[in-house]
């Protein structure tokens, strides 16, 4: 998948990006049964730069937010169906519960979270201001989320 970033590549990939003059946007979830919430959040991502990265919650890092049930759908087939998706540059998987450590490697330009956090909320937000970046809250789309198809299908 052209779209899918080994981590090992990451530092080499953005350095090619950033010397371009590309702004880099970078957003992360788990992205598990995609639905309309994700893909109109996504688009609204990407309209604050050149380039939308996404960080995709590996199995292991969705066990650990959500239990043992999740992810309902693996991790190769969730990058497949974001690539798929036009918004989308690249993903690339992370296996901790917070994307601090791709943040301080990628650097980018804006991070765009939910707007259900704030900037005294937001884990990450210590990290993104510490090297310049900026933060954009996305408003979410209202009764969507994969818990609540997976309570209607239950």
């Amino acid at each position: 998948m052209e779209k899918f970033i080994e981590k090992e590549n990451l530092e080499n990939f953005i350095k090619k990006i950033k010397s371009d003059n590309k702004k880099i946007v970078f957003t992360n979830g788990c992205f598990d049964i995609l639905h309309a919430g994700h893909v109109r959040y996504l688009k609204e991502s990407k309209k604050f730069g050149d380039i939308l990265i996404v960080g995709l919650n590996s199995d292991i890092s969705v066990k650990k937010l959500k239990g043992e049930s999740r992810p309902i759908n693996p991790e190769m087939d969730r990058i497949e169906v974001l690539a798929g998706l036009e918004a989308v540059n690249y993903i690339v998987l992370f296996d901790e519960i917070s994307p601090v450590l791709l943040l301080e490697k990628i650097q980018p330009d804006i991070y765009t979270k939910g707007a259900d956090y704030t900037v005294e909320t937001l884990p990450e937000a210590k990290t993104v201001l510490s090297y310049g970046g900026k933060i954009e809250f996305i408003k979410l789309v209202e009764g969507r989320s994969t818990t609540k198809i997976i309570d209607k299908i239950k």
